[in-house]
């Protein structure tokens, strides 16, 4: 089993998760469902995977149950790799750790060759565009508990860490044409993620553009404001994870190894609808470069 906490399954793949039916139907469309193990992540995908009256997005139920896939998921398949994502600045030490983790990969079985991903806007301005569209559904969100007594903006503003507050503050100013030109960038990064996996099975990348970020007692914890030199959004832009948000294509996060003393995760895209998919190569990988022992102690215990 992997790590808990490395592997982060999109929900809207072999069968869509529901993720809101008793909200408006046509809005819920966006997100991953948090972080698990990748067997925690089968049983749970197993588990809440399926059709939906309430839900027009959600998809037939499987066939096979997610938590039998093979193990054996990377042998003949091809993995394009791209080492930042098409622009993301990554810490030349996590880069390093990535590319030493490419061997479990091709030691699994696979063919893996480098790709060029390219996105419509740099990553700059797609952390924005994540800001924008987060706030967007926050604050419906937020309209929806209206009707239980709870106003957040009126009466606990305050309360509210900044960057929330700040996105929810400006989503009531958006324009509904604002928000569509929104999504057409949105499905500008699906384009360009369609474009890299043509030819391959699997899409490998770092996970995060760092290792672990400083923890803070009160609450307000950010990531860097610069990666190997280059600006990034503290809120999201050293994440290669959030542009699987957009597009919807199911991703896990493996140990890669370590930097510097601190976790590095190798990030395993897969094809639309290939949730088994990527447990298996996830699986793969594990069996192919297993993790336990190459940790110190106080990790794996």
């Amino acid at each position: 089993m992997l790590a808990v906490a490395s592997a982060v399954l999109a929900p809207r793949s072999v069968v869509r998760v529901t993720l809101n039916a008793e909200g408006p139907a046509w809005l819920a469309r966006n997100g991953a469902n948090g972080r698990c193990s990748r067997t925690d992540a089968a049983l749970m995908l197993s588990a809440m995977a399926g059709p939906h009256p309430r839900d027009p997005h959600s998809l037939p139920a499987a066939a096979t149950s997610l938590a039998q896939v093979s193990r054996d998921g990377l042998r003949g398949k091809r993995v394009a790799f791209s080492p930042d994502l098409g622009g993301f600045p990554v810490d030349p030490e996590v880069a390093k750790v990535i590319r030493r983790s490419l061997s479990g990969v091709e030691s699994a079985g696979a063919v893996v060759e480098p790709v060029e991903v390219r996105l419509p806007a740099d990553q700059l301005e797609l952390a924005e565009l994540w800001v924008r569209l987060m706030g967007v559904l926050y604050a419906d969100s937020l309209a929806g508990v209206l009707g239980w007594g709870v106003d957040l903006l009126r009466d606990h503003l305050d309360e509210l860490t900044p960057a929330f507050r700040d996105m929810l503050v400006a989503a009531q100013t958006r324009s509904a044409m604002e928000t569509r030109a929104d999504e057409r960038l949105r499905t500008a990064v699906f384009d360009a993620i369609q474009d890299a996996f043509d030819g391959y099975d699997f899409l490998a990348t770092p996970t995060l553009a760092v290792t672990a970020v400083v923890n803070r007692d009160d609450g307000l914890t950010t990531g860097p404001t610069a990666v190997a030199g280059v600006p990034v959004d503290p809120s999201i832009g050293w994440c290669l994870t959030y542009p699987f948000n957009f597009t919807g294509h199911p991703a896990a996060s493996v140990p890669a190894g370590l930097a510097n003393g601190l976790p590095v995760g190798l990030q395993i895209v897969g094809q639309r609808h290939d949730d088994a998919g990527v447990l298996a190569a996830s699986a793969a990988f594990q069996t192919s470069a297993p993790w336990m022992s190459r940790y110190p102690d106080r990790v794996t215990r």
